[in-house]
């Protein structure tokens, strides 16, 4: 039986759901919430309009050191200021389904990132889990945290 796994972040931001909205929904800022040994590069052109379901974007990614692999993202849902969720195409899950919520709360916003993701290779992409794929998505949500209080402050 296939294994989904999940994680959850809850952040709290000091700043309009406005500007935390349009931040998260640029792709071009996605680079200044992955760690640098990633090597997270957007390689679709450059879009400056608002974002929208059936919006395709693509990026390198090296999860290994050395080894670039492509990333498709399809941004399925969109509800301005609420959430949009974004699943994978092309990448090195079977299954990339992430959930980004924001709430206006006094002081700022709550945003809730929910992904639900699956790893192919069967028993061996369950080892790899429980070794590293795990650790290290905790990881670029941790670092991913931090980028976000470094540039809106800190609730």
């Amino acid at each position: 039986m296939a294994s989904i796994y999940s994680l959850q972040q809850i952040q709290l931001i000091p700043a309009t759901l406005e500007e935390v909205w349009h931040f998260f929904a640029t792709a071009n800022n996605l680079a200044r919430l992955t760690p640098a040994y990633m090597r997270f590069r957007v390689t679709s052109a450059p879009y400056h309009g608002h974002i929208y379901a059936g919006q395709f974007i693509t990026y390198l990614v090296s999860p290994v050191p050395g080894i670039p692999l492509e990333w498709v993202t399809e941004i399925t849902q969109v509800q301005p200021l609420s959430y949009f969720v974004d699943e994978q195409r092309v990448g090195p899950y079977r299954m990339w389904h992430h959930q980004h919520h924001f709430e206006a709360v006094p002081g700022g916003v709550r945003m809730t990132d929910t992904v639900h993701y699956r790893l192919p290779l069967g028993v061996l992409g369950k080892l790899a889990h429980y070794l590293w794929v795990k650790r290290q998505l905790d990881g670029i949500f941790s670092y991913r945290k931090t980028a976000v209080e470094q540039h809106f402050g800190r609730m």
